[in-house]
């Protein structure tokens, strides 16, 4: 994220579990979950989840590396700290993206294969050089998902906008996703304004808020879904979700006809994952916002995980969760990334 809406010190502090002390609100799943990991694996801070092709999940803890579940027990299979998100190719290969912290230089895309950890590409260094959306160069992937034929999107949060990239290392940019003005409300109510600090109490009714892509999936169209956070000061109601068409490059979401919203209303997007229906399904980490979750954590409700179908309409599949962080779809089971920071669990709803 850039700019004035929020900074990426900011946001590195929900990257990791030693800058909160969580507080756990209410916590509801449907009446069939379980839990798919281990809950006293030990789980630093994760970001990512997703299904690989042998049956097994894979979590990507930014604290460790890449942690593979299989059978309800986990194992560290690749070392990678600060890793964000994961994409399998195919049985033990994947790729893997870095992010987050105080160091530019640790923006970067891997090929992992069992044994074995190799950098494709310098996130960092592309935002540093072509900067897409054109403002303050800051880059923080956090989302990635894999194209036919072994090329892979990227989300970069701090950059707002769509990468691509092939093995070979070679980098563009899709589209960038525009500024919006929000309200101020919920920050203002989150610090219990009025009463509350001058320099929160005292802002406008509405700022601009920087889009922040955290999340892309390829859908059964073939087109990319990206989905956005929303930035300072974290609104409620006003993330949204992209649809880019497929083989698009250099697009500016807002202006362009290669960009449209398809769903909108969300409160700080995470994730999104298609089930092979062609469902969509929406991770919120707080329907506080992701403010509450990383400033002021005794205000946070708990995250939603949604279900959208392609006309637009969505339906809750679960609420109060508590600061879920990313879902996957496998053998017509729906798996979930919960307690991300702290005690982080795999649960099956459905």
């Amino acid at each position: 994220m850039k700019g004035i809406t929020c900074n990426t010190a900011e946001w590195n502090k929900l990257r990791s579990a030693m800058t909160l002390a969580l507080v756990i609100g209410l916590f509801w799943i449907s009446a069939s979950a379980g839990v798919a990991g281990p809950p006293s694996y030990p789980f630093i801070a994760v970001f990512g989840l997703a299904a690989a092709p042998d049956g097994s999940l894979l979590v990507a803890d930014a604290g460790a590396g890449i942690v593979e579940l299989r059978k309800q027990e986990g194992s560290l299979i690749a070392a990678l700290p600060g890793v964000s998100d994961i994409t399998p190719i195919g049985r033990g290969d994947m790729f893997a993206i870095t992010g987050g912290g105080d160091d530019p230089s640790a923006r970067k895309l891997f090929r992992v294969s069992r044994g074995s950890i190799r950098q494709i590409a310098d996130l960092g260094a592309f935002e540093a050089s072509v900067n897409p959306d054109g403002g303050v160069i800051d880059s923080n992937p956090f989302g990635v998902a894999l194209l036919h034929g072994g090329e892979v999107l990227i989300a970069d949060a701090g950059g707002n906008d769509l990468l691509i990239a092939d093995e070979k290392g070679n980098v563009d940019w899709v589209a960038t996703l525009p500024d919006e003005l929000v309200s101020t409300a919920n920050v203002k109510q989150l610090f219990g304004c009025p009463a509350g600090p001058p320099n929160i109490c005292g802002l406008p009714p509405i700022i601009p808020a920087q889009a922040v892509a955290t999340s892309v999936a390829i859908g059964p169209d073939g087109a990319y879904y990206v989905g956005e956070l929303k930035g300072f000061p974290a609104p409620t109601g006003a993330s949204k979700i992209w649809r880019i068409e497929p083989g698009t490059r250099h697009a500016k979401c807002g202006t362009s006809s290669a960009c449209r919203v398809v769903a909108e209303g969300f409160t700080s997007i995470v994730d999104l994952a298609f089930g092979p229906d062609g469902t969509l399904y929406v991770v919120e980490i707080d329907e506080a916002s992701w403010f509450a979750v990383e400033v002021l954590p005794a205000k946070k409700v708990g995250g939603t995980i949604n279900a959208c179908v392609p006309s637009g309409s969505c339906s809750v599949v679960a609420t109060g969760l508590p600061v879920p962080i990313a879902a996957t779809v496998d053998r017509g089971q729906l798996f979930a990334l919960i307690n991300a920071l702290e005690g982080a669990t795999v649960v099956t709803l459905f």
